[in-house]
């Protein structure tokens, strides 16, 4: 029978976006208006000291789950596609039956710290980062499996593939382990010039291409979904699946942020500003990412360890007596510090941190601390670091020859009037807050759209995302937060040798008794 839903509307395609803590599924109309949403939450699992994993199969299961939901509402015949985002530089191990042999190794998993300050430092450390488009850094999918080479060889030699969370993903809805231009780019291991696995990067992995996904374009579309899949999703086993590409390239996509000099900023959990590009650009001093989002486009920026994250510390180190909810009224605290937070900086760097300088060393620290300041202080100090950090890679990406003149924000944080403020004056730039979509999830569905047939080219964008608020700068503080800039850059260096210091002595320092 067919669904009288699909007769009285249009297609729709599911934006799948596998994200850090969720997945969230969003059905959008080919003119860009959002039909239906779920999302699902996982936890993220510190098994030791630096390590952050996740269990693959809870987030399997989150993905069937929204998916179903989303389905089920718009209807399934209605559903055109599938198209898929996930957050880049997840690392998993497989057996040759495809089954998870490790946990899913995210982006902020820190363990190959020391593999990743030697190759950095060997002679052809920077030459790797201009080749490949992908820092030399602990977040790199490369490093890691440096890191499983030297630490583990023994699990090395029972996997039989490596991939990322999307790859497995679509693994188990369609049977094929592929992965996309987009999510190997942000690998270490593929050549920008030639869009395939680069054979230096291999050696050093001790990996052949056959222990890897096949690579495919972003706009690659499966045949449709295995028995299994469709059942638990409530679709049609020949929904199209589109391989789709990597969160922060499609955010991109998401925000209309397509244009020359047209910026994304986003900040969930980490942060990041990115520009799209007609070519690959590389900084000969190695500051800014270059990844591919479609044939013909690349996305061109740099990544910040901290963002959200630093509140969500605040609120579990700070207050305590504020309840199980205390993020507004710090907030509220913090918006009644003057800029500058009364002369104390932070350096936000809880989780190490990436761009522009790309190293692991640092942690995070107050400079400036009085008997005057209070809690409130400190919070607004921790934010203004975010912004700072997110500041010096906007000037990173200038100084490679990257204009920018304008930029879209989005996230989490651009709810809140005290974020988007500090945003605007900490960056000294007009900023702009499209409305309501997920960028991420939207930028899935548009690339799926294009993928499918149902528009032109992922150039709509410009036209489907409209500006809901644009914030621009207090002069004053802008002035102030400007003058704290070069004090704050300077504080990555000088403090990196106690930095040092305190990281080998870690290990017997604990936390606890």
């Amino acid at each position: 029978m067919t669904d009288p839903r699909a007769a009285a509307a249009g297609p729709v395609v599911v934006g799948v976006d596998i994200g850090t803590t969720a997945t969230k599924a969003v059905a959008f109309t080919p003119a860009g208006e959002q039909l239906a949403c779920a999302s699902a939450g996982y936890p993220l699992e510190t098994p030791a000291p630096g390590r952050e994993e996740q269990d693959p199969r809870r987030i399997l299961e989150a993905v069937l789950t929204t998916v179903r939901r989303v389905a089920a509402e718009v209807g399934p015949a209605r559903v055109a596609g599938l198209s898929f985002s996930a957050a880049m530089h997840s690392l998993l191990g497989l057996s040759a039956a495809g089954e998870p042999l490790t946990g899913l190794i995210t982006w902020a998993d820190a363990r190959a710290g020391a593999q990743a300050e030697r190759l950095r430092a060997a002679p052809g450390g920077l030459e790797l980062h201009r080749r490949t488009g992908t820092p030399v850094h602990p977040m790199s999918p490369l490093v890691k499996l440096v890191w499983f080479r030297e630490e583990e060889p023994a699990l090395c030699a029972r996997v039989a593939a490596w991939a990322g969370i999307k790859e497995w993903v679509l693994l188990r809805l369609c049977g094929e382990l592929v992965t996309d231009h987009s999510v190997a780019s942000a690998t270490g291991l593929l050549e920008l010039s030639t869009l395939d696995w680069d054979a230096e990067a291999l050696d050093l992995a001790g990996l052949g291409p056959d222990r890897l996904p096949r690579l495919v374009p972003t706009t690659h579309v499966l045949p449709g979904l295995t028995a299994e899949a469709a059942a638990a999703t409530g679709l049609p086993a020949a929904t199209p699946v589109v391989v789709g590409a990597s969160d922060g390239p499609l955010a991109n996509l998401g925000l209309g942020a397509v244009r020359p000099g047209v910026a994304a900023c986003s900040i969930g959990t980490s942060g990041a500003l990115r520009v799209v590009v007609d070519r690959p650009v590389i900084d000969p001093r190695g500051r800014v990412f270059c990844y591919a989002l479609v044939p013909g486009r690349w996305v061109v920026g740099g990544a910040i360890n901290n963002g959200g994250v630093v509140l969500g510390w605040a609120c579990d180190a700070l207050a305590p007596d504020l309840g199980d909810e205390p993020e507004e009224e710090l907030l509220a605290l913090a918006a009644r510090v003057p800029a500058g937070s009364g002369g104390l900086l932070m350096l936000p760097a809880l989780l190490g941190e990436r761009a522009p300088r790309w190293t692991s060393i640092p942690r995070g620290a107050y400079v400036g601390l009085t008997r005057a300041h209070r809690r409130e202080h400190l919070v607004r100090a921790a934010l203004e670091g975010v912004c700072q950090q997110l500041a010096l890679v906007l000037d990173s990406m200038r100084e490679a020859g990257l204009p920018v003149t304008e930029i879209r924000a989005t996230g989490g944080f651009a709810r809140s009037p005290l974020w988007r403020r500090l945003l605007a004056d900490v960056l000294g730039t007009e900023i702009s807050f499209a409305p309501g979509h997920d960028g991420s999830g939207f930028g899935a569905a548009l690339l799926g759209m294009q993928a499918l047939g149902l528009v032109p080219s992922v150039d709509v964008a410009a036209d489907l995302v409209t500006v809901a608020e644009t914030v621009a700068p207090d002069p004053h503080d802008a002035a102030v937060h400007a003058a704290l800039r070069p004090v704050f850059d300077g504080l990555h260096d000088a403090l990196a040798p106690s930095f040092t210091a305190l990281r080998d002595l870690a290990g017997r320092l604990p936390l606890e008794r």
